[in-house]
């Protein structure tokens, strides 16, 4: 039997190092260039710094930890990379520098399962080596949590596909040097089994960009998620990743893993927040005493403390059940985590901003684009209460409807059922009472 919450010695030794790495040479990254370049590898700090620092990463056998040896990575599964992507999720730029950023990390992994040689050669090489960044195209917009509505079609015409339609937030399209599009090449079957994926390079002509969207709190030129309009877009048929009909298996293999590994760096945001929080206590004086002296101030600093750790373990423990049984079979948990990580996210740093006062509003602090993770993840990869469905869904499936008129635990027919079974042994005890 094995029942260990321990690291073996050799992976911590690696775990302190990325540790220390990352908050010496990484995080101040942050703070000088905020995460503004981090996916524009045309900006100088990439040549300049990020190369460096990468290089020290595979020196230290810490690259792409989510792929296999085969690919570049080394295999270490998901357990393993949630306690890596706890550290990595303290800095934007982290992930970057230890080749597991998003959404490159999971288009990198379905570029791996699904791609041929010459889709490797040209998409998967470059993307693993750190040279170009991906974008992924799913969402349209007037379809998001339900793909029956999706309209954009991809029509084989000779050695083409022609596609034609739009699609909604494609992640940081204004830097990638690719995209992976879902578009429906069969409308005469259910969505599930008439979607495929296509590659599509950024140059290709009639995919055109209708405007770049930000996130709250950008401004109008800022945004680098792609409003991508195509018109007559014709790629070649050897750009289909997969088999006619395979998107929704794919997108799996993707958003399982992705869900995931939002919430695994989504602890090491939180547990920067809850730092920050115990710093703040400790430091403030108010009324002739400090913050962490206040009741209502341990109160908060319990209960996030609690939070934090309850999360922390649903996380690794649901990283361990992919590594058992594989991503697919892992939905409930998986599910599980999607719709914990945003409220967990909210009620830390919400705490954390309210503990700092105006200081924590403002822009000299992290705190408002660390708040704004939890609004992003109830809606990246699936809103919460599509997986709120999955999961009340998985959870049924390990239970059966009472046969009888009453509940299975209604007190006078197990009474009864128990005095059958040991009333003739209890004769005069259950008599007497």
């Amino acid at each position: 039997m094995t029942w260990d919450f321990s690291t073996d010695p050799e992976y911590q030794e690696k775990l302190d190092w990325a540790r220390t790495f990352a908050a010496e040479e990484i995080e101040p990254l942050d703070a000088l260039l905020g995460n503004g370049p981090v996916y524009d590898r045309s900006h100088p700090v990439h040549e300049k710094v990020v190369r460096g620092l990468q290089q020290q990463v595979k020196d230290n056998d810490m690259w792409a930890c989510h792929l296999g040896p085969h690919l570049g990575g080394k295999g270490y599964g998901q357990l393993k990379l949630g306690l890596l992507n706890e550290i990595l999720g303290r800095s934007s730029w982290s992930p970057t520098v230890f080749g597991t950023q998003a959404p490159d990390s999971g288009n990198a992994e379905i570029l791996a399962h699904y791609g041929n040689d010459a889709q490797k050669q040209r998409f998967l090489e470059p993307l693993l080596a750190g040279d170009i960044v991906s974008t992924y195209a799913m969402t349209e917009p007037t379809a998001g949590s339900d793909p029956g509505q999706f309209t954009c079609r991809a029509i084989k015409d000779g050695d083409d596909w022609v596609i034609n339609g739009e699609k909604w937030f494609a992640s940081n399209y204004r830097y990638a040097s690719f995209v992976i599009a879902m578009c429906v090449t069969d409308p005469d079957v259910p969505i599930h089994k008439g979607a495929s994926m296509l590659l599509i390079p950024k140059d290709t002509p009639g995919m055109d960009l209708v405007r770049s969207v930000g996130l709250i709190g950008d401004g109008p030129d800022e945004g680098t998620h792609g409003y991508l309009r195509f018109t007559d877009c014709r790629v070649p048929a050897e750009n289909l990743l997969g088999g006619e009909g395979q998107a929704f298996a794919i997108a799996q293999t993707r958003l399982g893993g992705g869900r995931l590994h939002h919430a695994m760096r989504s602890i090491g945001l939180l547990q920067r927040a809850m730092d920050m929080m115990c710093e703040r206590a400790l430091s403030r004086v108010t009324k002739g005493q400090t913050l962490a002296r206040n009741q209502v101030v341990q109160d908060q600093i319990a209960d996030a403390w609690i939070a934090i750790h309850q999360f922390r373990l649903q996380v690794l423990h649901a990283a361990w059940v992919v590594d058992q049984i594989g991503t697919d079979a892992a939905r409930k948990e998986i599910a599980g985590v999607k719709v914990a990580t945003p409220k967990v996210l909210y009620d830390v740093i919400y705490k954390t901003m309210h503990l700092h006062g105006s200081l924590g509003m403002s822009n000299e602090l992290p705190l408002g684009n660390m708040f704004l993770a939890a609004p992003n993840l109830g809606v990246a990869d699936g809103p919460t209460e599509v997986h709120k469905v999955t999961l009340a869904r998985q959870v049924l499936k390990g239970y059966e409807p009472v046969d009888g008129l009453f509940p299975s635990e209604h007190v006078p027919a197990r009474r009864a059922a128990a005095q059958e079974k040991f009333g003739h042994l209890l004769e005069s005890e259950v008599g007497g009472q």
